[in-house]
């Protein structure tokens, strides 16, 4: 956790109970720093500390709280009218997000608890599918008229703007019909009598209902947009998705992703939060899996046992030769997985990631065989006076080397794009699935190029 406060400190004024002095510090911080503050404290510390807050900054402090049971744990401490003052102040989305992790008692009394227009606001987003872009969205958003002028639509702006998550961009709608945007310096810059429709944006990029959230996150980093507008089968503007959500988003793939790269079921609890069998029950299945693919370097192994005999110092090579097939695997498999991700690459785009992938794994083969040739024959051979590392030895573990790194490499870049075309999230063919399938083929490579060089 990044701080920019003294924990220490206010931790110090919790148990001294000096909770005028820390009621005047919170009030000076910012909501997501006092949110980082509460996450630290004890469950009965935690509705003490809480009640400090006026009720504006207690609703944006509890948006910002990362750790599930302590606003669980508020929520279950905090009186129907203390609650009700939070559920306020707090934004549709914000309240959306909150609810859909908490036990079924606590969204019934969350619920019980507010008015009736956002009661109906929150259950119409809960009904989105978790991953679709209605389910991330706002109904918190301005729009304007079309026939309005520039002073009228400025009057509109004063009037509702405030319980509104952003007023900068507007939309423009007829009959609820999505017509256009138009912005505040839009409005700024032109003169009061002036029609909407005159210079509002007809152009106007969104969004659906049912369209995948991550897909909407990126179109608002694309674009550069502060808001997108999402709509209905029919062009209704339904909501809004405004950056903050899609940086949410985007934080949440990225974090599901390197959990997936390294093997380990996503969690959607913090680090320290998560208990240790929950942990170990999350990486399991995968290690599981891995070991068990891993036994075909065995057989392998045991299938050349005689060639390895002949040749003993063949075995010394193993490790360096399937590590570096390994990470140049595990390089191109991120990379692809990357431009998946952000869309610089489709499926269609196949041959064109392999014939690349093919080009630059030849140019570090070749510079990794021949720089392994050098220090074999210098090193091994004649510093470390090992007889049996000959020219022919050297050249097959290099050449093993060379075609090794080609294979991870169309492999690393195959297996991602082959998952994405099969609708499975590429993030599961990383760096682990990849290094076991790279291993056996190395070993497969590396005996077979050895029984025909050195006629084992």
């Amino acid at each position: 956790m990044h701080e920019n406060f003294d924990l220490d400190l206010l931790l110090e004024l919790v148990e001294q109970k000096k909770l005028r002095q820390l009621r005047e510090i919170l009030q000076e911080m910012n909501e997501v720093d006092i949110a980082s503050f509460l996450d630290e404290l004890k469950p009965e510390q935690l509705i003490v500390v809480f009640r400090l807050l006026p009720k504006g900054l207690a609703a944006d402090v509890f948006s910002y709280m990362e750790d599930i049971d302590s606003q669980q744990r508020l929520v279950s401490s905090l009186s129907d009218k203390e609650l009700r003052e939070v559920l306020d102040e707090l934004y549709v989305d914000d309240a959306v997000d909150i609810i859909e992790d908490m036990p079924a008692n606590l969204v019934t009394r969350i619920l019980r608890n507010t008015d009736p227009s956002t009661r109906h606001q929150i259950n119409q987003l809960l009904n989105y599918p978790k991953d679709s872009a209605g389910s991330i969205m706002t109904t918190e958003y301005v729009f304007l008229h079309p026939e309005d002028t520039v002073a009228e639509s400025f009057a509109r702006i004063r009037k509702v703007g405030l319980d509104k998550e952003t007023v900068y961009t507007c939309y423009v709608t007829k009959s609820r019909i999505l017509q256009g945007v138009v912005t505040v310096r839009q409005l700024l810059l032109s003169d009061y009598e002036t029609k909407i429709s005159d210079i509002m944006e007809t152009n106007v990029l969104s969004v659906k209902t049912t369209d995948d959230k991550e897909a909407a996150a990126q179109l608002l980093s694309r674009y550069d947009f502060t808001a997108l507008p999402v709509v209905d089968g029919e062009n209704r503007l339904v909501g809004i998705i405004t950056v903050d959500d899609a940086m949410d988003v985007m934080e949440e793939e990225a974090t599901e992703d390197f959990e997936k790269m390294a093997a380990i079921l996503p969690s959607d609890k913090p680090y320290l939060k998560t208990g240790v069998f929950e942990t170990a029950r999350a990486r399991l299945p995968w290690l599981m899996l891995l070991m068990l693919s891993a036994t075909f370097t065995g057989v392998i192994l045991t299938g050349f046992e005689s060639a390895l005999a002949a040749c003993v110092v063949l075995t010394a090579f193993i490790p360096m030769l399937t590590g570096t097939g390994g990470n140049a695997g595990a390089q191109s498999s991120v990379a692809v997985i990357r431009a998946l991700s952000l869309g610089e690459v489709e499926s269609r785009d196949l041959w064109g990631v392999i014939w690349k992938e093919i080009r630059v794994s030849v140019l570090c083969g070749i510079a990794l065989g021949a720089v392994n040739f050098g220090k074999m024959l210098l090193v091994d051979g004649w510093l470390l006076h090992n007889p049996e590392v000959t020219v022919m030895v050297s050249a097959v573990v290099c050449l093993t080397l060379a075609v090794t790194v080609v294979c991870a490499k169309v492999v690393g870049c195959l297996l991602p794009m082959a998952a994405d075309k099969l609708g499975i999230d590429p993030a599961v063919m990383a760096s682990p699935f990849i290094t076991t399938v790279v291993d056996v083929l190395s070993l497969l490579i590396y005996f077979g190029i050895a029984v025909e060089l050195l006629g084992l």
